[in-house]
């Protein structure tokens, strides 16, 4: 049996593995096939391919992309997408402009609270084009500001705390429609995560391809009620770790593995529909 991982996150948004690491973790767990879905870039993409294909690892270019459907955040995984594709480059390239005025934000509510965090010091910890709130926090916690990541989530950074901002995000149809032009094939992340079971219609009619059904968050009783909804609407079956290595405590890399079979199933779709 050969096993896939196909979502996973490198210090290109906000995991804490290079990509060259996330691979060697990748090995270490017997994984034929690693997908790398990035928050809102494909900037870690050619790395991982290139540290793929040293240990002959099957790689597929994607990325998480942040998105909003009747009032619901929904993410959307974005698979085998052309990453010199420009439309894709210029969309994901606005939302991280997008991302970085949120930190600016979040430190100058922080400051009003009194906490001396700089924008700057986030960037400089994150070093790289998709900040997010995991690099608030560790910022908060490298200059002693805050215990521990979680305590900075739960006092300041969770949404209705005094330091949270609201994302700016494009509509889930968009998105759809954003990965497909790229090539690529467009599957709904977590859904157990966002409980938006409601819009999976209006995203099948837009077009989407896939239900991640196998998630670290997701119990088996939610697993196989995605089986199911999959079943139903003639959606691809996907399955990740979701790792972001050390921060989230123990790296989840190896927690899911999705049999292969379901990686053929999405290269079939991709080569259909270039036929």
């Amino acid at each position: 049996m050969k096993f896939a991982d196909l979502h996973l996150h490198t210090q290109f948004s906000d995991g804490t593995f290079t990509p060259e690491e996330l691979v060697l973790h990748a090995q270490k767990h017997g994984l034929a096939c690693i997908a790398l879905t990035d928050h809102d870039t494909v900037e870690g993409c050619a790395r991982t391919a290139a540290a793929c294909a040293k240990v002959q690892m099957e790689f597929i270019a994607g990325s998480e992309l942040t998105a909003e459907h009747a009032d619901t955040e929904v993410h959307i995984l974005g698979y085998f997408l052309d990453t010199q594709n420009q439309v894709l480059l210029e969309k994901i390239g606005h939302f991280q402009t997008v991302r970085q005025e949120r930190i600016r934000e979040m430190c100058a509510a922080l400051n009003k609270l009194g906490i001396p965090l700089k924008a700057e010091s986030v960037f400089a910890l994150a070093n790289c084009k998709s900040p997010g709130r995991p690099h608030v926090a560790r910022a908060m916690v490298q200059e002693k500001l805050i215990g521990n990541l979680d305590q900075a989530f739960e006092k300041y950074l969770k949404k209705g705390r005094p330091a949270w901002v609201p994302k700016t995000t494009m509509s889930a149809l968009e998105s759809v429609e954003l990965i497909h032009q790229a090539g690529g094939l467009a599957v709904m992340a977590h859904p157990g995560l966002n409980r938006s079971d409601d819009i999976i219609p209006a995203l099948v009619e837009a077009g989407l391809d896939g239900i991640e059904c196998f998630h670290t968050k997701h119990s088996t009783v939610m697993s196989e009620r995605y089986l199911e909804i999959a079943e139903k609407h003639n959606l691809l079956v996907t399955g990740g770790s979701d790792c972001h290595g050390y921060s989230k405590k123990a790296p989840l890399i190896g927690t899911v593995k999705l049999p292969y079979d379901h990686v053929e199933r999405l290269k079939a779709k991709v080569a259909e529909r270039k036929l």
